[in-house]
C-alpha cells in the first residue's frame, strides 16, 4: 500500500509550525545535517539520555507513545506511524498535523512552488488559486538544506513556478549550493521565458535544471484552447528557443486526451523540425484530478483508441534520435512495439493496481494506475498480460 504524505500526531513544546529532518540517533550524531533542525527518532530506542540530546543541540524528538518526559519539543502517537521515517523532512504544526515534504527512498520527490498560474489548462490536476503564497519561497529554501545530498532528481512544480520571479532564481541558487549533483526538474508552461532578460536570470542554473515544458499541438489554435490562454503557444515556443540559446536543458511534454491526440503525429513532426534541441519528449496519460474531472466530456478518450497513433508517434521520434517516453499508460493498453518506451511514472503515493494486475507477468515493469482513476476513467482494454517480455 502506498503511504500518504500526511498524518496526525500529538505535539508538545511546538509553538509554531516547523520543518525537521527526521533522523535516527546514529545518523544525527554524524551531524551531516544541522542538529537544531533534526527530529531524533526514538520510537524504537530505550534509555536515551534526553538531557544529552539537549546538550548537543537536537531540535526535537519523535516518540512512539508520549511516554518520554522530554525537555525537547516532541511529536508522538502518530495515527499512521509508517508515514514518517528516518531521512524524511516533515512540517509539524502545533495542531498535530504532519506533512511529509521530502521522503527518503520515494520514486519521486517534488517541491510545490506556488498555487498561482497564468494558464487554465483544461486538464490541470492542480487547479490554480490566486493567493499570496510567497511564503513558500522561504520554506523551499529551508527544505533544500535538509534533503539528502545524494538525491538524483528533485522536481519543482506548481502552479507556475516562474511566477515566483526572483524567488525561483533564489530557490535554484540554494539548490545548486546544497544539492549540486541533483538534477532539478522544473515543470513550467514556459510562457514567461519569452522575455530574454528573464531567461538570463537563470544562467547559473543552466545544466542542472531540466525545464519540462508542455506543447500540446503543432498550432496556436489547438494549444491555446487546451491551456485556455490566447497567445500562449507563441510565448511558449519563443521561450523554448530563448532557453536553448542560453544552453538550458529542455524536456517537452504532451498530455494525451481528446483535444491533443487527433494531431499527435503532426505534433511530433513539429517538435522534430522546430524544437530539435529538446533532450526528451514525454507523451503522458491523463491524471483524472482537478479540472480534468469537470472537463471529462471534453477530454476522456480510452487509451486503446489512440494506442496505435501513440506508438507511431513515439517511434517517429526515436528513429530520429530523440529520447521519448510514454508516461502513465499501463502496458496492457499499449502495442508490443510501444512498451519499451513506457515508464513507471506515477508517484508511489498516487499509485495503485487493479485486480486484473494480480496475475499479470509485466506488473513489476508497469506504471499501474492513478489512485484517482475511478470507473469513469477505466479503459475497456485492461487485462493481465501472460508470458510476454518487454523488448
Amino acid at each position: 500500500m502506498a503511504l500518504p504524505l500526511h498524518t496526525r500526531g500529538t505535539v508538545a513544546g511546538h509553538g509554531a509550525s516547523a520543518l525537521y529532518k527526521v533522523l535516527s540517533l546514529a545518523e544525527a550524531l554524524r551531524q551531516d545535517f544541522p542538529l537544531p533542525r533534526a527530529m531524533i527518532d526514538l520510537r524504537e530506542l530505550d534509555g536515551v539520555d534526553l538531557n544529552a540530546l539537549v546538550a548537543i543541540g537536537a531540535g526535537a524528538i519523535l516518540d512512539k507513545d508520549g511516554s518520554l518526559a522530554s525537555p525537547l519539543p516532541t511529536l508522538h502517537s502518530l495515527t499512521m506511524p509508517a508515514v514518517v521515517a528516518p531521512g524524511d523532512v516533515v512540517r509539524v504544526h502545533p495542531s498535530g498535523q504532519v506533512n511529509v515534504l521530502y521522503r527518503r527512498g520515494a520514486n519521486a520527490n517534488t517541491l510545490f512552488a506556488t498555487e498561482r498560474c497564468n494558464s487554465q489548462c483544461l486538464m490541470c490536476s492542480q487547479p490554480p488559486r490566486e493567493e499570496d503564497d510567497s511564503w513558500r519561497i522561504g520554506e523551499m529554501i529551508d527544505l533544500l538544506q535538509l534533503i539528502d545530498r545524494d538525491l538524483p532528481v528533485l522536481g519543482i512544480t506548481g502552479g507556475e513556478p516562474c511566477l515566483l520571479g526572483d524567488g525561483l532564481v533564489e530557490v535554484l541558487r540554494t539548490a545548486k549550493q546544497y544539492l549540486p549533483n541533483t538534477v532539478l526538474h522544473v515543470l513550467t508552461n514556459g510562457r514567461l521565458f519569452a522575455d530574454r532578460a528573464f531567461v538570463r536570470s537563470f544562467d547559473q542554473s543552466a545544466g542542472q535544471v531540466v525545464w519540462a515544458v508542455p506543447v500540446y499541438a503543432d498550432n496556436a489554435t489547438d494549444h491555446d484552447y487546451v491551456v485556455q490562454a490566447d497567445g500562449a503557444f507563441n510565448e511558449t515556443v519563443n521561450g523554448l528557443h530563448n532557453l536553448a540559446e542560453r544552453d538550458h536543458r529542455i524536456e517537452i511534454r504532451c498530455v494525451l486526451h481528446r483535444q491533443t491526440v487527433h494531431r499527435l503525429q503532426e505534433l511530433v513532426e513539429f517538435l522534430y523540425w522546430n524544437l530539435p534541441f529538446a533532450e526528451h519528449v514525454a507523451l503522458m496519460g491523463l491524471e483524472p484530478m482537478g479540472y480534468a474531472r469537470s472537463n471529462r466530456d471534453k477530454l476522456w478518450i480510452d487509451p486503446i483508441e489512440y494506442a496505435d497513433t501513440l506508438s507511431q508517434a513515439a517511434a517517429y521520434l526515436w528513429r530520429r534520435g530523440i529520447t521519448v517516453s510514454i508516461y502513465n499508460i499501463p502496458l496492457c493498453l499499449l502495442p508490443d512495439q510501444a512498451r519499451p518506451f513506457a515508464r513507471q511514472s506515477i508517484s508511489d503515493w498516487k499509485n495503485v493496481f487493479v485486480p486484473e494486475c494480480q496475475s499479470c507477468t509485466l506488473r513489476e515493469a508497469c506504471c499501474g494506475f492513478f489512485r484517482s482513476a475511478g470507473d469513469g476513467w477505466r479503459s475497456k482494454g485492461i487485462q493481465a498480460i501472460e508470458s510476454k517480455a518487454i523488448a
